[in-house]
C-alpha cells in the first residue's frame, strides 16, 4: 500500500523470518500502519465536533499532512508521500462536496476495487504484480519472467493479494451504503496491516512452495537454456 529479499527456505529462517524480508520488499508495516492514521483521525474529529464533516475533515487533513512531512524526514520518496496526501485530500474533498461522512471512505472502496482488478489482469496477461514489485526492488528488471517456475510461483502469490482488494470491497461496501462511519473506520484499521500481514505469510508460503526443490530463491531466477 523498505534488503534482504526472500529465497528458498535456509537453514535457521522460519517462514515468518521470509515473510518479513517480503514485508521490507513491499514497503512494510509502516506505509500500512501510516495508511490508517487519518481516517481514525477524521472520525475523531467528526465525533468531536458534533458530527460536522468539516470538523472530520480538518482533523484528517491535519493528520494526512503530519503523517507526510514525517515520511518526508524519514526518506520516503517525495513522490509515494505526495500521493499519499493526495489521496486524503480527495477523500476530503468527495466528503464535503456531498456532506456525508461515510463518503470519506468513497475513494478508498473504489480504489481497492481498481487494485483488484488490476492485479488479476497482470495474472492473466502473464505479469504478476507482485513479480514486478519484487522483481524491481531486486532490481533483476524483466529476468525473473524468463523463468517458468518463478513466474508461475509469483502468479500464483498475485492471487492471494487480489484476494486482499476483493476482501476489503465485500467488507466496506456495505458498511458505506449504511453510513457507517464507525464501522467503516474500524474495518479500515483492521484490514490494513493485520490482513498485509496476512497475505504477506500466506503469498510467502504459495511462493516457497510453488518454486521445485533445488531452486535457488527469488534473488537467483533460472533461465531456460
Amino acid at each position: 500500500m523498505e534488503q534482504a529479499a526472500p529465497e528458498q527456505a535456509a537453514p535457521g529462517r522460519s517462514t515468518r523470518d521470509q515473510a518479513e524480508s517480503l514485508a521490507d520488499l513491499l514497503g512494510g508495516r509502516g506505509g500500512a500502519v501510516d495508511a490508517t492514521l487519518p481516517p481514525v483521525a477524521f472520525t475523531i474529529g467528526w465525533l468531536a465536533t458534533g458530527r460536522s464533516v468539516v470538523g472530520g475533515v480538518a482533523a484528517a487533513v491535519l493528520a494526512g499532512t503530519a503523517v507526510a512531512l514525517w515520511r518526508w524526514r524519514r526518506g520516503d520518496r517525495p513522490r509515494a508521500v505526495l500521493i499519499g496526501l493526495l489521496a486524503v485530500c480527495l477523500a476530503a474533498v468527495v466528503a464535503l462536496r456531498t456532506g456525508r461522512a461515510a463518503d470519506f471512505f468513497a475513494l478508498q472502496i473504489f480504489s481497492n476495487l481498481a487494485s483488484a482488478l488490476v492485479w488479476v489482469v497482470s495474472i492473466v496477461v502473464r505479469r504478476p504484480l507482485l513479480g514486478v514489485v519484487v522483481g524491481a526492488a531486486l532490481r533483476q528488471r524483466g529476468r525473473w519472467r524468463r523463468d517458468p517456475a518463478l513466474l508461475r510461483a509469483y502468479g500464483r502469490g498475485s492471487w492471494v493479494w487480489a484476494a486482499t482488494y476483493v476482501v476489503r470491497v465485500a467488507v466496506f461496501l456495505p458498511l458505506w451504503l449504511g453510513g457507517q462511519v464507525l464501522a467503516l473506520t474500524a474495518a479500515r484499521v483492521a484490514l490494513t496491516w493485520p490482513l498485509v500481514a496476512a497475505a504477506l505469510t500466506v503469498s510467502w508460503v504459495v511462493i516457497r512452495r510453488s518454486l521445485p526443490a533445488g531452486h535457488p530463491g527469488l534473488r537467483h531466477p533460472v533461465e531456460p537454456g
